[in-house]
């Protein structure tokens, strides 16, 4: 009797101990460990807004189609809210990130204007920053080893503007672009460029992003004085729709003027209003090549159908997916694969290496005030 009961517990100590090891092993196979990662983008804006649903489908396809994998990204979104101290203000919302929130990379911002503060920031947290968007070449300058730039920068282009100037044989262009990193970035390419095929730089018009509307129309009529008559223009929004905007008031599209966009604004033109796009007729653009797939097809019809769902937009908005929200899906979907090839291990216990003191933000020389217009020739 003894005998049968020493049997029978040893049965149950057996059939428990296995019962605890196949728990623990499902438990184990189906924890995962959570990676913050800070989002930061102008969520007022079209690019802002295209970005993030990008984003976020790039991370639902990868977890679909990885759902062995240990690691999952959680996405932290922050608003920059562009504005006139946009470029400074943006790296608020990423030192949050930082400090409260511990994120071990940080997506965005969206302009290279905001680019230049953040990328400061990633070096002295030891995060990574990723911009899809930040295309200025003079960020490359900065030599920073935690900035990632998952996109063309603005010198890619300059080849098919080249070919453009070469093939109708024009010997003398103008320049307009606006006066930030963004719109100073390409010029010395453009320029470089230019001189190979013996063209001339005739003049310089640089904007301040926020001049008015007598300042542009001031510098329009300058232009028109002028025997050059063509121009290409390396601008983004808001300036850029409103300078279009203002030529065909002072009758710059007639014909005789020729106008060059960079992507910039060609990327961004369904995004425009109908009145702006219509002032634009006869403008010729240079855009990527984004070759057609099956695979892309049926992306964009997700797309459309999260930007609808999400975002409502009425009969006169014509949202379209551009090479940005492109270069964001792959941002999010490559930061996803490294965090996991790094190892689930590296993330059990985050570590921030900026401290969490107001302070750090002296290390910002924040931009002295400028005047709204100026000229470079």
């Amino acid at each position: 009797m003894r005998t049968n009961l020493t049997q029978l517990l040893l049965y149950l100590f057996c059939c428990l101990s296995l019962w605890i090891f196949f728990i623990e092993t499902s438990m184990s196979e189906n924890t995962t460990i959570p990676v913050k990662a800070g989002v930061v983008l102008d969520m007022d804006t079209w690019l802002g807004k295209m970005g993030l649903s990008c984003i976020s489908m790039a991370l639902s396809d990868f977890y679909a189609s990885h759902g062995h994998y240990k690691t999952r990204l959680v996405p932290l979104i922050r608003d920059s809210k562009r504005d006139v101290v946009g470029a400074a203000a943006a790296a608020l919302p990423a030192l949050d990130l930082l400090q409260n929130e511990e994120v071990q990379a940080i997506i965005g911002p969206a302009s290279s204007m905001q680019a230049n503060f953040l990328i400061r920031l990633g070096d002295k947290s030891r995060v990574p920053i990723i911009s899809f968007s930040a295309t200025s070449p003079s960020l490359s300058s900065l030599q920073s080893q935690y900035f990632i730039r998952a996109t063309l920068n603005d010198s890619a282009q300059v080849p098919a503007i080249r070919a453009i100037i070469q093939a109708f044989g024009w010997r003398e262009v103008v320049l307009i672009y606006e006066d930030n990193e963004y719109g100073n970035g390409v010029i010395p390419y453009l320029t470089d460029a230019l001189q190979e095929i013996d063209a001339r730089v005739a003049y310089q018009s640089v904007f301040q992003p926020f001049a008015t509307d007598d300042q542009i129309s001031v510098e329009l009529y300058k232009l028109m004085t002028m025997s050059t008559r063509v121009f290409i223009v390396h601008m983004f929004t808001p300036i850029g729709p409103r300078l279009f905007a203002m030529e065909k008031k002072v009758g710059m599209m007639e014909e005789g003027y020729v106008w060059i966009l960079t992507d910039g604004m060609t990327d961004i033109l369904s995004s425009l209003d109908e009145s702006v796009v219509d002032s634009m007729q006869g403008v010729l653009g240079v855009k990527p090549h984004v070759p057609r797939s099956k695979e892309l097809e049926s992306f964009k019809i997700r797309w459309k159908r999260k930007i609808q769902r999400e975002y409502h937009p009425t009969n006169n908005e014509s949202f379209e997916l551009n090479i940005f929200g492109l270069w964001a899906y792959d941002a999010a979907s490559a930061l996803a694969m490294a965090v996991e090839q790094l190892g689930a291990t590296n993330f059990t216990s985050q570590n921030s290496y900026i401290s969490r003191n107001s302070n750090d933000l002296a290390l910002y020389e924040y931009p002295k005030p400028v005047p709204i217009f100026s000229d470079h020739y």
